[in-house]
């Protein structure tokens, strides 16, 4: 895909970043030798994107450059590549869902589905409402609970085509559901509950 599609026509004339994110950025380049500040590339691009309306522009990107002693193609490098950043508006609720092979055999199709039916858009679009953007992900590491679909930094987990309906009447009226298992797994055990370490639990419960 070329670099243009990925970043946003409209740009900011400027960036700066706030007094409180100035000193998170004093905190994260202390853990780096002097020589090695190009290291903090990924959280201070991070610190940008939660200061800027969950998306990062150029300027922003020239300014950690500069703080880095960073060519700026090496930044846009790092916020290209990673589906994590984002180079151009996303709406309130951005949802990464995420369709590899655990997923996708416990049911992500349904999951994309549903907000499909819903919204009308694929992966890398926007609803017309504007409050939520779909992008497709490579695994998102909970494969126990799949399927799975992040909403900003939370984790939803065992989707199906109701479920993830639920979960969007949810943040539509402002109220999400608790994050984790939307059947209430703890932790990857059963949905019957544990199967070992039975006699432990028991236990615990007498407690």
């Amino acid at each position: 895909m070329s670099i243009d599609k990925l970043i946003a026509e409209d740009q900011p004339a400027s960036f700066a970043f706030t007094e409180e994110n100035e000193a998170e950025i004093v905190k994260i380049l202390a853990k780096y030798p002097e020589d090695k500040k190009a290291s903090a590339v990924m959280p201070l691009l991070d610190l940008a994107q939660r200061q800027h309306q969950n998306w990062i522009p150029m300027k922003a990107i020239e300014e950690i450059a500069n703080r880095l002693g960073m060519a700026e193609i090496r930044v846009l490098e790092v916020a290209s590549f990673y589906t994590m950043y984002n180079l151009k508006p996303v709406g309130e609720f951005f949802l990464q869902a995420c369709t590899t092979t655990p997923c996708m055999l416990r049911g992500s199709d349904d999951m994309m589905r549903c907000i499909k039916d819903r919204y009308d858009i694929a992966s890398g679009e926007t609803s017309d409402c504007g409050r939520f953007t779909l992008l497709e992900v490579e695994c998102l590491g909970a494969c126990v609970n799949a399927p799975i679909l992040q909403v900003n930094d939370d984790f939803y987990e065992d989707l199906d085509y109701e479920t993830t309906g639920k979960l969007l009447d949810s943040l539509e009226a402002g109220t999400p559901l608790p994050v984790g298992s939307v059947k209430g797994r703890q932790g990857s055990e059963s949905e019957q509950g544990a199967t070992s370490l039975t006699a432990l639990k028991a236990e615990a419960e007498k407690v």
